[in-house]
């Protein structure tokens, strides 16, 4: 974790003001099972798209939408449009998986360490500072997917 002193003045001023949602208790849900029997997702605010999906739009407040991302996908194939400035963008465009580890997944999946692999993923863009209707309307969509797919366990990958 960067250190607030390393962001450029206006990212620190917003930082330093923006109104932090504190969420008490945690949304937590305990495996009910081992997860060498669990079928598992990928959540990422990489804000990656394949080709033939629209990009993400640079809004004021950030793009709430998501795309789903097919467990045959290509990570190669991804298209990053993660908006934040306050990182260097050149490894997760190199190789999708530091942010969105399909390849990771699958290989746990074959080696038993996870019972299987989800048939489909969700991302998110990141830097999203206007997030009520991600909370309202976009994560809930999302999380009916995931459960309509059966996901008993899900990898957050914060971008």
């Amino acid at each position: 974790m960067g250190d607030l002193r390393e962001f450029p003045l206006r990212y620190r001023l917003f930082l330093t003001a923006y109104p932090w949602r504190r969420i008490d208790p945690v949304p937590w849900a305990p495996l009910r099972k081992p997860l060498a029997q669990c079928r598992v997702a990928l959540v990422s605010t990489a804000g990656f798209a394949l080709p033939d999906q629209p990009p993400f739009e640079d809004r004021r407040g950030g793009d709430t939408s998501f795309r789903v991302i097919p467990q045959g996908a290509d990570p190669g194939a991804l298209i990053e449009f993660q908006r934040s400035e306050l990182f260097d963008h050149a490894g997760m465009r190199q190789d999708p998986n530091l942010a969105f580890p399909l390849e990771r997944l699958r290989e746990l999946a074959v080696t038993g360490r996870i019972g299987s692999v989800a048939p489909r993923h969700v991302s998110f863009m990141g830097s999203i500072t206007a997030p009520g209707r991600l909370v309202r309307d976009t994560a809930p969509e999302a999380a009916r997917l995931l459960v309509e797919d059966r996901v008993q366990a899900a990898v957050l990958v914060p971008v």
